[in-house]
């Protein structure tokens, strides 16, 4: 069999090498054009679209936190500073997609693992969650030294108080994004807060900052607030009322201390307190009874009763007034004293403390003049210091009297009124009978206002000023080589129906009674040991603080001679509890035994 050739087609074109070399190189020519000019595109035209989108995926805009503003006591020294802190977060997105690591973080974190894990999941869609806030910046260290991806840390401020339970109830506290929640840190929070600031940086895909781009704004710190309070006033309050809260074994217990020229606050204690520095507990004990709480203030009302009295003119200072025999009927209810004191002027009405007497000097005075007269000196109206959730108290205009109103509020019921009313009202009466809006800023000026005539005032004080001394209710709140005018008040507890048998123990008093300087409340609630009258419960604390404010803010004695004759008549006890002393030696060239022998003799030292 024959090979079979294969037939060349002659109509087919010849192969051309050339041209399809060229047509590729045209068009990879192209494409390369093509790319440049996409190139061009994007780095030149649209750079700034693709900047953007590059940005959003690395570059963020941060917060740069700010510190809140110290608080200082009236002297520069700090009663709350914030200190740096860090918080640990987390790009729930970046850290769950390695689950390996989350036991090792949880054991860092130091929280179960569980607990760990469901916070993630549940923001397994948000870019950042929070682990652990406000902790020491060795602690963040330590957990940032894993590098576990999608976690980081940011910078941020703790508060501090130094003063802890003592300054509580004033300072109050801030949350856990350093915002004021009570107390003088909640009415100053906008003063003391500042505005952060704001930068970008970029961030890798672990969230750690690779560059600061740009300042976007700077940070305002907080400013600085210096408070009318005197540290070392405050901690006498506390500590003395704390002392007579156990002594008597008290439910609770307040006490406040005015400048009475400049109605400045100078201390300001309740108790049960709490520790600002880590608040827990019973939300009660962060209660400022002694601007939100209300009570009867008792016989605290007799010299307002007497101001009105005198300043009326139906009185002065020497009118009598026949007690007899020691309690009054008024329709269907019976005012007693506390035992027959028979004739009393005006002043042995406050002396003395009479129901009988105060009820026959409202007596003397129409409703709405009482009432307009009580009014003036702040009742009825909340004080306006400032500070947050001040109670205005309860006084009932006239209209609402019934036929014993008058007169039981003539001695301290029927009336509600706040500890720092009461130190307002009798600060006014110390400065000469002008009201002085009460402050917690150093150097705020109130103007006065002029409530009752200076000559009542000056009267009034002089009339209270035989309280504590003898024969008076108040001895035990004498403060030895100082004058004191006050007032003390044992009132019932209301309850359901009427009157428990439970008291509020109030003494109010001025000191130095001469010229006051401190107006001085203090209020003792439930005392279920020993006595419960106000002179022998509150009085001792009011006389164990201002005997140490006086000395601490030197501020001279008023009543010298009495402080002379206490001096001289201790130095004769004390000589009189002295051992004999040994007979004189005549002879100047004898041993003295008293001497060492190198001493002895007339040679003199050796």
């Amino acid at each position: 069999m024959s090979e079979r050739r294969p037939v060349r087609n002659r109509n087919r074109a010849p192969f051309n090498l050339r041209g399809r070399m060229l047509l590729v190189g045209v068009a990879l020519g192209l494409c390369s054009v093509a790319l440049v000019g996409r190139a061009a595109w994007v780095q030149l035209v649209d750079a700034e679209f693709y900047q953007r989108q590059g940005e959003a995926r690395f570059v963020r805009e941060i917060p740069i936190p700010t510190s809140r503003g110290m608080i200082t006591d009236r002297n520069g020294e700090p009663l709350a500073v914030s200190t740096p802190v860090e918080s640990i977060w987390a790009n729930p997105q970046e850290l769950l997609r390695y689950p390996e690591r989350l036991p090792e973080l949880a054991k860092a974190l130091d929280v179960p693992l569980d607990q760990l894990t469901t916070r993630l999941s549940q923001r397994a869609d948000k870019e950042f969650v929070y682990l652990k806030r406000r902790i020491n910046p060795d602690q963040a260290k330590a957990i940032l030294a894993h590098n576990i991806p999608g976690v980081a840390s940011q910078r941020e401020f703790r508060r501090f108080y130094p003063q802890g339970e003592a300054m509580a109830h004033v300072l109050g506290f801030t949350n856990i994004d350093d915002r004021g929640q009570e107390g003088l840190e909640l009415a100053f929070d906008e003063w003391l807060r500042g505005k952060p600031g704001a930068k970008r940086v970029i961030r890798d895909r672990h969230g750690r900052i690779v560059e600061n781009i740009d300042l976007v704004r700077p940070a305002e710190p907080g400013k600085d607030l210096v408070l009318s309070i005197d540290r070392r006033i405050q901690f006498l309050a506390y500590r003395e009322l704390r002392h007579a809260l156990d002594q008597h074994k008290a439910a609770s217990g307040s006490a406040v201390v005015l400048d009475v020229a400049t109605g400045e606050v100078l201390a300001m204690v309740n108790l049960p307190s709490y520790n600002p520095n880590a608040v827990t507990g019973n939300p009660d004990s962060r209660r400022n009874r002694v601007v939100t709480d209300l009570i009867e203030p008792g016989s605290t009302m007799k010299p307002i009763t007497a101001a009105a009295a005198l300043a009326a003119g139906k009185v002065h200072p020497g009118t009598k007034f026949d007690t007899s025999p020691g309690y009054m009927g008024l329709g269907r209810f019976t005012i007693r004293d506390h035992r027959n004191y028979g004739v009393l002027d005006v002043t042995g009405i406050i002396t003395k403390s009479s129901n009988l007497g105060a009820v026959m000097l409202s007596q003397q005075l129409s409703d709405q003049y009482f009432y307009d007269f009580v009014r003036g000196f702040g009742f009825g109206s909340p004080p306006r210091s400032g500070f947050p959730g001040e109670a205005a108290g309860v006084l009932r205009p006239p209209a609402r009297w019934d036929g014993l109103t008058k007169a039981t509020m003539s001695y301290g019921y029927g009336l509600s009124v706040t500890p720092l009313q009461i130190a307002q009202a009798y600060a006014a009466l110390g400065n000469h009978g002008r009201l002085i809006t009460p402050t917690f800023v150093k150097g705020q000026i109130n103007e006065p206002r002029q409530v009752v005539p200076p000559e009542i005032a000056d009267q009034v004080v002089r009339m209270m000023q035989t309280v504590t001394e003898p024969g008076g209710t108040a001895t035990q709140a004498a403060i030895l080589g100082y004058h004191v005018a006050g007032k003390t008040g044992t009132a019932r507890q209301a309850a359901a129906g009427g009157y428990s048998r439970r008291y509020t123990t109030t003494f109010a008093g001025l000191v130095p009674a001469s010229n006051p300087r401190f107006a001085t409340v203090v209020v003792i609630n439930d005392p279920q040991a020993g006595s419960y009258y106000a002179g022998l419960v509150s009085g001792p604390v009011f006389r164990a603080v201002m005997e140490d404010a006086l000395r601490v803010m030197d501020v001279p004695p008023d009543d010298i001679e009495t402080w002379l004759a206490a001096q001289a008549k201790g130095e004769a006890k004390r000589q009189a509890a002295l051992p004999p002393l040994p007979e004189a030696i005549d002879d100047p060239g004898a041993e003295d035994p008293t001497l060492p022998p190198a001493m002895s003799g007339t040679g003199g030292l050796p």
